[in-house]
Parts: structure tokens; sequence; C-alpha cells
């Protein structure tokens, strides 16, 4: 399942997502979202884990909860529509 993180602190990183999730199951990547021509973070990031029950557990515990100083939004990340 692929996660959204949403309102991350623009000091937060891979390395923090990744240990904010763990705690609740596998976690196959966490990557922060940069810009890429500045190369700063955007302020979103996703995770993807393989379990879905994990991944669900993760989405109810960190909702809300605090990632480097942060109240972050939480949910199951949405396909983006084709592009034209």
């Amino acid at each position: 399942m692929k996660i959204y993180v949403g309102n991350l602190s623009f000091r937060a990183t891979d390395d923090d997502l990744r240990a904010a999730f763990e705690p609740y199951g596998e976690v196959v990547s966490a990557r922060v979202i940069q810009d890429k021509e500045t190369g700063r973070s955007r302020g979103f990031g996703f995770v993807e884990m393989p379990n879905a029950d994990e991944a669900n557990a993760a989405i109810d515990k960190l909702n809300n909860a605090e990632i480097v100083d942060r109240a972050v939004r939480v949910n199951e990340a949405q396909e983006r529509p084709p592009r034209r």
C-alpha cells in the first residue's frame, strides 16, 4: 500500500519517515518529495508498505502525530489522474 504523508517539516528526511513507520511493519520505501529545481523538500512524502493491515495500523496511529516537530496528515495515497 502506498501512503501519503502531508504537512511534513521541511527538515524531515527519508530516514525520518522510515523510522516513524517501521514500528508498525515492513517499509519497502520512504521518500520525501523534493523540488526538482531547488532540491528542497516540498512538505510531503510517500511510504510504501507491503502489508495492508500494517499500513492501515500505521495510518491510524500516525495521522496527526508529530514527525520532526510537526503534526502530519497520513492517509492512503490516491492515484494521480493521467496527464494529457
